[in-house]
């Protein structure tokens, strides 16, 4: 029997990200980082293919993919408010950990467990985060599906994409607590 953790799950039932535009610095050095991607990596991984891997955009790279955000924006016809919307949390950002998927071929593992375990990574590294009491926030955003955008800006392969970009930095203020889902509502028993 697994030994029981109260203070896990109520950290878990109460969680909540933190805007990546109300982060600030300072943000986690390489030491304080690790054990934050330590923790996300122990994320459900079926065939242990770990089919995802770390890029850590530090606050120096956040200039580069600001202005490939707006020529990469410019180039598919985006609207100039779609741009600086995407642009500001490289613009905004101190620190931010692009979680990349990386599809594996197997004949055991389907395709779509490696993308669910890619976002499990995400949602562990953004709960490793703020457990440790940092400001976190998962996004993405249509330059992180832009292909030219991923390649130009992560040098990613054929078979990789972008999961998530995961800011991480010191929370700027609090944010006010939003609706959550009616669970009731959401779920079903069943018993035969």
């Amino acid at each position: 029997m697994s030994l029981k953790n109260p203070a896990a799950l109520e950290f878990l039932q109460s969680r909540r990200s933190r805007p990546a535009k109300t982060l600030i610095e300072p943000a986690p050095t390489r030491d304080q980082l690790l054990p934050l991607l330590t923790a996300a990596a122990r994320s459900p991984d079926h065939g242990k293919l770990e089919p995802w891997r770390f890029i850590v955009l530090e606050k120096s790279a956040m200039p580069r993919l600001a202005q490939l955000t707006e020529e990469c924006g410019s180039a598919l016809g985006k609207s100039v408010e779609d741009i600086a919307k995407a642009r500001n949390q490289f613009d905004m950002g101190h620190l931010a950990v692009a979680v990349i998927e990386v599809q594996k071929p197997s004949a055991k593992i389907p395709a779509i467990e490696q993308t669910y375990s890619a976002g499990a990574v995400c949602l562990a590294l953004l709960n490793a985060a703020l457990a440790a009491g940092w400001g976190a926030n998962w996004l993405s955003g249509w330059q992180t599906h832009d292909r030219d955008f991923c390649q130009k800006a992560f040098g990613l392969q054929e078979n990789e994409r972008v999961a998530g970009l995961v800011h991480i930095a010191t929370e700027g203020k609090a944010p006010p607590e939003r609706p959550r889902p009616d669970v009731d509502g959401l779920t079903q028993w069943v018993s035969e």
